[in-house]
C-alpha cells in the first residue's frame, strides 16, 4: 500500500512527504498513510498552478449595484413584514424548517482553550453560547410544535469535545434524534514558494479545516442532506456559534425568503461606515455576490447615494437554503471555489526540524458558502438591526470590537428594552438576561412581565 501512494507522490512531486517513513513505528505508518490516500493530488496541484488566477474585484465592484433587499426604512414594511412572518410561521408547523449551526472553531483568539460553543458568555446567567443558541432552537420548537431538526458543524479540533459536551448537557433540552454533528473537511497547507506539501510532524500533514464553504460537501457526505430529505425539511435556516444575538429559525426571515420563491436568502446590517470590516452584499449582472472587504475598492466602498453608502449591505452570515438548492449544488464540484491565503504556518525542515516562521509561508486552501449566492434563483437580502441580531464574539478582551465585554452589552441592551417595552423599570446600568424558554421576544416577555415591575439588580428570567 505504500508503494502506491509513494507513486502518487512522485508523479505529484510530493515525495517529500515520506521523508522520515522509516523513523515511523506501524502505528504511525498507518495513521499517515490513511492521511495521505485522503489527498485529491490533483485538486492540490490544480489550485496550486492556478494560484495567481483571481477575481477581478475592481471590475466586479464598477459593476455592482446594491442587491434586491427587505430594507427596514420602507414605507410598506410593516404589512410586508406582516405577511413574512404568518409565511414563515406556517412553514415552521408544518414541519418544513431544519436549522444549520455552524460550530468548529476553536476560542484561541477569546484565550479559550475549546471549542468556541462551550465559551460561558451569559452576562447574568453565564450561560455558554451553545446552551443560548440550542435553548432559542427549543423554545421555536415549542412556541410552533415544530419538529425542527439541528445539524452542527464541528472540526477535527472541536468534534470529539463538542460531542461530549452536548451529550453530557443532553443537548440542553432537544431531542437527541433530533441532533446530528458532522465534521468540516479539511486541506493540506503548501509552501507559498514551491506549492510543497507542509509536515505537522513526521507522520502529520499540516491541514486545516476547510472554512464555512466545506460545510456542503461534509454535509451531503455525512448524510445529513440525505437526512434533511427523508425528514421533508425543504428550507433550511443557517447561522454560526459566534453571534449570540441570532433569532434561530426567524419566521420573517424564513417568511421573506419562500414569498420571493427565493433559493438562497440573506440577512444583512447595514454599514455605518466605509472599513467596517464586514463582506459586502452586493448584485452584479442580477446576481448576488458579496465581496470582502479587503477586496472592494476603496472608491466603491465609500461611494454615498441620498440614503448613505451606496454598497450598504453587510452580511452578517445568517442564511436561508432552499433544499433543492442545496442538492443541486452539492452534486457539483465546482458550486464553491476555493480561496488562498497566506499563513504564518509551523512546519517541518528537510532535517525534521520544527519551523515556526513569522511572515507568510504557506497558501492554505478555503470555501466561502456564500460563494453560493450568484447560483441561487431570486437571491434576496433582508436588512436586519445590527443592535438586534449581530453581535459577534471573536476578538480577545481590550479589542475594540467584537469581543465578550461588547457581545454582552448588547444583549443586555436587547433585553432592557424588551422589559420596557412591556412597561418594566429598568436602568442603563442593570445586567438583565432573558432565556428564550421565559420569552422568546418583546411581546411574549409582555404576557410574563407585570406593568411597573421595577428592576434594581441583575436579573435573569428564565
Amino acid at each position: 500500500m505504500k508503494t502506491a501512494i509513494e507513486k502518487r507522490l512522485q508523479e505529484a512531486g510530493q515525495e517529500h512527504a515520506l521523508a522520515f517513513w522509516k523513523e515511523l513505528d506501524d502505528s504511525a505508518r498507518h495513521r499517515f498513510l490513511r492521511q495521505l490516500e485522503s489527498l485529491d493530488l490533483d485538486l492540490i496541484n490544480k489550485l496550486w498552478t492556478t494560484r495567481h488566477a483571481s477575481a477581478d474585484w475592481r471590475s466586479l465592484a464598477a459593476r455592482a449595484e446594491p442587491p434586491p433587499a427587505i430594507r427596514l426604512d420602507r414605507a410598506q414594511q410593516a404589512a410586508t413584514s406582516l405577511a413574512a412572518q404568518k409565511k414563515g410561521e406556517a412553514a415552521l408547523r408544518a414541519g418544513e424548517i431544519g436549522m444549520l449551526l455552524v460550530a468548529g472553531g476553536q476560542g484561541t483568539r477569546l484565550g479559550f482553550a475549546h471549542p468556541k460553543g462551550m465559551f460561558r458568555l451569559g452576562p447574568v446567567s453565564n450561560r455558554s453560547l451553545f446552551q443560548i443558541l440550542l435553548e432559542q432552537l427549543l423554545a421555536a420548537r415549542r412556541r410552533f410544535d415544530a419538529p425542527i431538526p439541528l445539524y452542527v458543524m464541528t472540526s477535527p479540533a472541536t468534534h470529539e469535545e463538542t460531542a461530549a459536551y452536548l451529550a453530557e448537557h443532553d443537548y440542553f433540552g432537544l431531542p437527541a434524534a433530533d441532533v446530528q454533528l458532522f465534521c468540516q473537511g479539511v486541506m493540506p497547507a503548501v509552501a507559498i514558494a514551491t506549492g510543497k506539501l507542509l509536515l505537522a510532524g513526521k507522520d502529520a500533514l499540516f491541514l486545516s479545516p476547510d472554512c464555512h464553504g466545506g460545510m456542503l460537501s461534509a454535509f451531503e457526505s455525512r448524510g445529513c442532506l440525505n437526512d434533511l430529505q427523508q425528514r421533508g425539511v425543504r428550507q433550511l435556516y443557517y447561522c454560526q456559534i459566534d453571534n449570540p444575538l441570532v433569532c434561530c429559525c426567524e419566521p420573517e426571515l424564513l417568511g421573506h425568503h419562500l414569498l420571493a420563491d427565493s433559493e438562497m436568502t440573506t440577512q444583512a446590517v447595514a454599514r455605518t461606515n466605509a472599513t467596517e470590516r464586514v463582506g459586502n452584499i452586493v448584485s452584479v449582472d442580477g446576481r448576488l455576490h458579496v465581496i470582502e472587504y479587503s477586496d472592494l475598492p476603496q472608491d466603491a466602498a465609500q461611494a454615498r447615494d441620498e440614503t448613505g453608502l451606496r454598497l450598504w449591505a453587510g452580511n452578517i452570515a445568517v442564511h436561508v437554503f432552499s433544499t433543492d438548492f442545496l442538492v443541486r449544488a452539492a452534486g457539483d464540484s465546482e458550486s464553491l471555489p476555493f480561496h488562498l491565503a497566506h499563513k504564518a504556518t509551523p512546519h517541518l525542515d528537510a532535517n525534521g526540524m520544527l519551523q515556526t516562521p513569522e511572515a507568510p509561508n504557506a497558501i492554505k486552501f478555503e470555501r466561502f458558502i456564500f460563494d453560493l449566492l450568484p447560483q441561487a434563483a431570486n437571491g434576496l437580502v433582508v436588512e436586519v438591526a445590527k443592535a438586534e441580531r449581530f453581535a459577534p464574539v471573536k476578538n480577545a478582551p481590550g479589542s475594540p470590537a467584537d469581543t465578550a465585554a461588547h457581545s454582552q452589552a448588547a444583549i443586555c441592551a436587547q433585553h432592557r428594552a424588551w422589559l420596557r417595552a412591556a412597561g418594566a423599570k429598568v436602568d442603563d446600568q442593570t445586567a438583565v438576561e432573558i432565556n428564550p424558554l421565559f420569552a422568546i421576544d418583546a411581546a411574549e416577555v409582555a404576557e410574563n412581565i407585570a406593568p411597573g415591575t421595577v428592576i434594581s439588580q441583575p436579573t435573569y428570567f428564565r
